[in-house]
């Protein structure tokens, strides 16, 4: 293993974590900037700000669907014998029957699938040929009787059950994207449909219009506007990735100017509150895993906002946005495209690297696009068609800037957060990370104070993440699930008790000293009163090629021993005082006259989690031996 990176400089920030989920109103970036009557005079008329050819410009698709042609072609020849799935009734009823989601969404995602297959195609050969099929689709999802997912109806109908409801509409996550896309396929192919029957755009434009557009601008009450915020509400990904497909469908769709001009500012006044929302450092308390669809889809809401109003309005120069955007690549850690998964995001990932290009380019990030060229060289697949149209178009037009770019990872020493409160540190042999905060974030696990670390690109402790998503997942037995409790983070159970949810569970006086490279918070807030808990002050402190953690408390009469958990990516073994780690590569220490270890072992049988983790993971569990009202632990790691 080589030396640790030295630091030659002191940086001291303490910060007591923002922890009410409140919105900061002084920023609104885009009403403050620019006023709805700006809006008004610099819209471009008919469409001319859409940067790509027309349906006849046959030149135009040619050279754009160069260099991935063939392979859009054999995905739209495979779909022209795909038979249509139908969404039954019963697989609506399923989600309030067993709390299944996916009986409903795996037909709709696949007819969604194929019809992006079916339009790309057509639009890269431009012959007629998938004409047929693309309106065979486009007549089977007006259709249906939603375009909404069984998950997300029951809040918005007065029955509160999974069935649709008639004539209520709602925009959520798979409706605004249904939206966004069926709107692209009417701008491109209205007149090759009118060929056949007038009646087929105008039925798609008029769905369109009633699923999308009316339902956003009648109502307030869709929780992601935040247009109607309560106290320590939680604005994430939903609010820009939904207003970016409604912007989408006013613009390509709405011909009521007036209508259009005011749509429009509506959706700026709402994704005002998610830039609120989000701590001024830029990170992305959901984990990299959302960050495509929490910063990357504010990115692609302010560039189809800047395209529309020729450049006039216009967020990128702006450091909070150019911050959103670097967290992605900050959060890289290497090795099988390991990241930072605080939260419900995976630990494997890395982003999709034609997005974060467009962004570096967009925010003059170098490390953004160096960053987007290494992902590019390790990703077999260069662009990815699917029924997000506007990425999948400006994919094709960010290929060619993307080659001339140097491949490179950030190699800054380290990344502090100083009001999310996450730390990175890297070095040439590991990467640390760490977190304060509280416990009522967005994909929130009540984790404040855990850490993951892996040595050599490889993990030794570890956050599990979460499972498949079930009706359980977004209810009030959220915190059933072992992946959201504390007790199965790298963290202590504290006099018997674990962490709880909610806002007021947070970190006290976090702070990151980076000439001792140390990384300092007391958790105590962050458990029930009932713990009795004065103190509990956690240090993390990388020394040399170890991390060394200290645990220093104050309990008011305990009654219970503490245990400390940490939560294992391979088998470890126990040893008198030592625990060996990755098949002995590494150890941690402990005082053997404290503590009593046990392991647990921890059976994947979700395939969302043993698909990056494998069959088993382990928690070790470190019980004390004494019941002490006041002490230190320490643990190293080397």
């Amino acid at each position: 293993m080589k030396h640790l990176i030295g630091f030659t400089f002191l940086i001291f920030i303490s910060f007591s974590a923002l922890s009410s989920g409140k919105t900061d109103p002084s920023l609104d970036l885009l009403c403050k900037n620019f006023s709805q009557a700006e809006v008004k005079s610099s819209l471009l008329d008919n469409q001319k700000w859409v940067p790509y050819p027309s349906y006849s410009d046959r030149e135009g698709w040619k050279q754009l669907t160069a260099p991935v042609y063939a392979n859009i072609i054999e995905k739209g020849e495979q779909a022209l014998t795909y038979q249509w799935k139908v969404v039954k009734a019963t697989d609506y009823l399923a989600y309030e029957r067993d709390g299944s989601r996916v009986i409903m969404e795996k037909p709709m995602n696949e007819n969604a699938t194929a019809l992006s297959s079916l339009f790309f195609a057509e639009l890269a050969e431009g012959k007629g040929r998938f004409m047929d099929q693309i309106i065979n689709g486009v007549w089977y999802f007006t259709e249906m009787s939603t375009w909404s997912l069984s998950a997300h109806v029951p809040a918005y109908q007065s029955s509160k059950r999974t069935l649709p409801q008639s004539g209520v509409h709602v925009v959520d996550l798979m409706a605004g994207d249904m939206g966004s896309f069926l709107s692209w396929i009417h701008y491109f192919l209205k007149d090759e449909m009118n060929k056949v029957n007038p009646e087929i755009s105008s039925r798609l434009k008029s769905h369109i219009h009633s699923r999308i557009i009316e339902p956003y601008m009648q109502r307030n009450d869709m929780w992601w506007q935040a247009l109607e915020l309560k106290d320590n509400a939680i604005v994430n990904n939903w609010n820009p990735w939904c207003n970016f497909n409604v912007l989408t469908s006013l613009l390509l769709i709405e011909d009521n100017e007036n209508a259009k001009i005011e749509g429009i500012y509506k959706t700026m006044r709402s994704v005002d509150k998610f830039i609120n929302y989000v701590k001024k450092d830029g990170a992305c308390e959901e984990g990299p895993s959302y960050w495509g669809h929490a910063a990357g889809k504010l990115y692609d809401y302010l560039e189809i906002l800047a395209l529309s109003t020729g450049n006039k309005i216009n967020l990128f120069d702006q450091k909070v946005i150019k911050d959103m955007g670097e967290y992605i690549s900050q959060s890289y850690i290497g090795g099988d495209s390991w990241v930072v998964n605080f939260a419900d995001a995976s630990a494997k990932g890395g982003g999709d690297p034609l997005l974060i290009y467009r962004y570096g380019e967009s925010v003059d990030s170098k490390e953004m696009k160096q960053f987007a060229k290494y992902l590019m060289e390790k990703k077999p697949n260069k662009v990815s068609i699917t029924r997000d149209a506007f990425r999948s178009l400006e994919d094709l037009r960010t290929l060619e800037g993307i080659h001339g770019e140097i491949a490179q990872l950030p190699n800054n020493p380290y990344k502090w957060y100083p009001e999310t409160e996450f730390l990175y540190i890297r070095t040439p042999d590991l990467f640390f990370a760490a977190k304060g905060g509280f416990n009522n974030e967005s994909h929130n696990h009540n984790d404040v104070g855990t850490f993951i670390l892996y040595m050599d690109e490889k993990p030794i402790f570890i956050d599990a993440g979460v499972g498949t998503y079930n009706k359980k997942t977004f209810s009030n037995e959220r915190y059933d699930i072992w992946t959201m409790q504390s007790a199965y983070h790298n963290l202590p159970q504290i006099n018997g008790f674990d962490q709880p949810y909610g806002a007021k569970y947070k970190s006290r006086d976090a702070s990151f000293d980076a000439k001792k490279n140390e990384f300092k918070l007391d958790i105590a807030g962050a458990y029930p009163a009932e713990a009795k808990i004065k103190t509990w002050v956690r240090k993390y402190k990388i020394n040399n090629k170890a991390l060394i953690i200290t645990d220093d408390f104050n309990i008011e009469n305990p009654n219970k021993e503490n245990i400390v958990h940490f939560l294992l990516a391979s088998e470890p073994k126990i040893e008198n005082g030592k625990i060996s780690l990755n098949n002995g590569t590494h150890t941690l220490t402990f005082d053997a006259k404290l503590f009593e270890p046990s392991i647990d072992v921890i059976e994947q049988d979700d395939t969302r989690l043993s698909n990056v983790w494998g069959a088993k993971i382990y928690r070790l569990n470190l019980k004390a031996k004494v019941l002490a009202s006041k002490g230190s632990y320490t643990f190293t790691i080397n």
